[in-house]
């Protein structure tokens, strides 16, 4: 080997460790930073015949393990949407209230099946027929309640869908500008490190959103799909994505009916195209608005009618005609095939004083035109046993067995709290898989430790370079006689 031969192959060494360690102290820098990956240079050896041997810097790799990342963000996708999910149900359960828990839906009939047994006992007594009216005031403001806050539920997931189409919409024009500058970098043999650390970041934070997978392009340029398959953003110019919120949303609407579904690239997907977008908040939204909600609302109306058909039986108020029983539709007689009943169930007024009616009415009929005999305890004892009596409820396919309005109610926590228990479920293996994700994608970050020791290599490295530039100047300076 020729001294020039060796000057060179030392000054090659030389570059290397200067450039490691600037690497080195990069990664210790940025070991918190979110959406950092882990800096690693490539080498291989130079050519012997062209430049007389040494190592050659190829380029600075991101070290990240692509199969673990997609399966982070869709992981991150399913847990985000579970949390949703999951928040909903706790919110309806604790509205409804557990079975004989003060201030429950059960509870709150129970009061006035009591008090119904009380006005029995003593149907001249003015002040049991007030205790009838208020419980049974206390019945419907719940029953109003409930259903007023399954539609502000929907109205609050329809908002939210509403934020994150915007920001998936503005995340995926940002994706795309970063695209177009990375491309410029790597032609123009720039590092674009930093840039895909960036788009990485950001990527990451819109799976939440809905699923997202990268396909790799030129020049270090990406495509992106959802899991349901709907190409995202293909070259310089994302698919555009769009939502038409709705201010307040009342019982029967329906998706598509006012209500918006997504709109891609103008057009109105169907309910079939949706899927593509399945799995992650966004599609967790959707499910509370079209579907967990309005079924508890059907099942909630259905408690309602039942209800209100109780008082209103002619075998228990043998007063009426065609007009409504103690339970009206907002004075009318409820109507079955309209939805929200739940949230329209009002006292009739012909037994309130406050409104111009009066108590007798409990005691002998809402059809009643004058008083009858005060110790008349006949239409308080057949409401009573109406509510006890099991019957198969009104408008629900799925009914196999007859219930009494207290097993009706107590059905109704009993769902809202199995949905709870399988939202609750869902979410914590969703969190489970996303931690051990995140764990294992973890171990591609920067390792402080593993980086001083590599910074301990460098230094050995850069020392015994300089100790052959140093043996190869003296050989040079005897070779001219200068010493």
């Amino acid at each position: 080997m020729s001294l020039s031969n060796a000057l060179s192959n030392a000054m090659s060494g030389l570059a290397y460790a200067a450039r490691g360690t600037e690497v080195v102290a990069a990664n210790i820098a940025n070991a918190q930073t979110p959406g950092y990956a882990r800096r690693e240079i490539q080498l291989s050896p130079r050519p012997h015949i062209a430049t007389g041997g040494g190592v050659q810097i190829d380029s600075v790799a991101r070290v990240v393990q692509q199969s673990v990342l997609a399966q982070h963000r869709i992981s991150a996708a399913s847990a985000s949407g579970a949390a949703v999910l999951t928040s909903f149900a706790r919110d309806i359960e604790q509205a409804i209230g557990t079975p004989g828990a003060p201030g429950s839906l059960t509870a709150t009939l129970a009061d006035f099946e009591a008090a119904l047994l009380g006005a029995a006992a003593r149907p001249e007594n003015e002040a049991k027929l007030a205790a009838v009216l208020s419980t049974a005031g206390a019945l419907t403001t719940q029953l109003n309640q409930l259903g007023d806050r399954l539609q502000d539920s929907r109205t609050a997931a329809d908002k939210a869908i509403g934020h994150d189409v915007a920001r998936l919409s503005s995340g995926l024009e940002q994706v795309a500008d970063l695209n177009r500058r990375i491309a410029v970098h790597v032609a123009q043999g720039d590092d674009a490190t930093a840039l895909m650390d960036h788009r990485q970041a950001l990527i990451s934070g819109l799976s939440e959103i809905v699923p997202l997978q990268e396909l790799p392009r030129e020049n270090g340029r990406i495509a992106l799909v959802t899991k349901g398959g709907a190409l995202l953003l293909d070259g310089t110019k994302p698919l555009p994505i769009g939502f038409q919120p709705t201010a307040h949303i009342m019982a029967g609407m329906s998706a598509g009916n006012p209500l918006s579904r997504l709109i891609v690239d103008g057009a109105e997907l169907s309910a079939g195209q949706m899927a593509m977008f399945a799995g992650g908040r966004l599609a967790a939204n959707f499910t509370v608005r079209d579907q967990s909600a309005p079924d508890l609302q059907s099942d909630l109306d259905r408690f309602a009618l039942d209800l209100a058909q109780r008082a209103a039986d002619p075998a228990v108020d043998p007063s009426l005609t065609a007009q409504p029983g103690l339970f009206t539709d907002q004075g009318g007689v409820p109507d079955a095939a309209l939805p929200g009943f739940a949230s329209r169930i009002k006292l009739n007024m012909l037994a309130d004083p406050n409104a111009g009616g009066a108590l007798w009415r409990l005691r002998d009929g809402m059809g009643a035109a004058v008083p009858g005999s005060v110790g008349n305890a006949g239409m308080l004892d057949r409401l009573s046993g109406a509510l006890a009596q099991s019957r198969l409820p009104t408008g629900d396919p799925l009914a196999t067995a007859p219930r009494s309005a207290q097993s009706f109610a107590a059905d109704l926590s009993s769902r809202a709290a199995r949905q709870r228990l399988g939202a609750e479920a869902d979410q914590s293996r969703a969190t489970a898989e996303h931690d051990a994700l995140s764990d294992l994608l973890g171990r591609d970050g920067v390792d402080t430790d593993r980086e001083l020791e590599n910074l301990l290599n460098l230094e050995r490295a850069y020392a015994a370079n300089a100790k052959v530039l140093k043996a190869v100047d003296d050989m040079l300076l005897n070779i001219l006689g200068l010493t």
